[in-house]
């Protein structure tokens, strides 16, 4: 059974799904990736479906989901991406570990459309950053296991 890592933000509408994508892509098929939210929104942020169309990532088929869908599933991790969220965050069937990054919010962003778009790229390449390096250390010890 392939272990599940469960990204988590107050809102699922963003920071979560950027982060699942780009972990989903980094961990390929060896890990269940999802996201979900304490207080979901009930949308993937457009901009946030953009920024990550720009890195040849597809979340357009993402939903926004409360993390309760996730307490009778078996979670091996869980990664809180907000403050807020690392606040209500219950602990998961199965939990072995737990790590928070929080990020800037940039459904909050404004200016100009392009000042917006620029602060969903900045956000979406420093969780790229992140959450590359905690994949690559995963696949590193997945080998080093087997």
């Amino acid at each position: 059974m392939k272990p599940t890592i469960l990204i988590l933000c107050t809102g699922n509408s963003c920071r979560s799904h950027l982060a699942e994508g780009i972990l989903r892509q980094a961990l390929g098929d060896q890990y269940n990736v999802a996201s979900a939210g304490s207080k979901p929104a009930g949308y993937v942020h457009p901009l946030g479906i953009k920024a990550m169309a720009e890195i040849g990532i597809d979340i357009s088929a993402h939903t926004s989901k409360h993390m309760d869908e996730f307490l009778t599933q078996n979670v091996e991790t869980v990664i809180t991406v907000c403050g807020n969220a690392d606040q209500a965050c219950p602990i998961f069937p199965g939990q072995l570990n737990r790590h928070h990054w929080a990020f800037d919010d940039p459904a909050h962003a404004t200016g100009t459309e392009e000042d917006i778009m620029n602060v969903f790229r900045r956000v979406r390449d420093e969780i790229k950053r992140v959450f590359d390096a905690y994949a690559a250390g995963r696949l590193d010890q997945a080998k080093l296991a087997s």
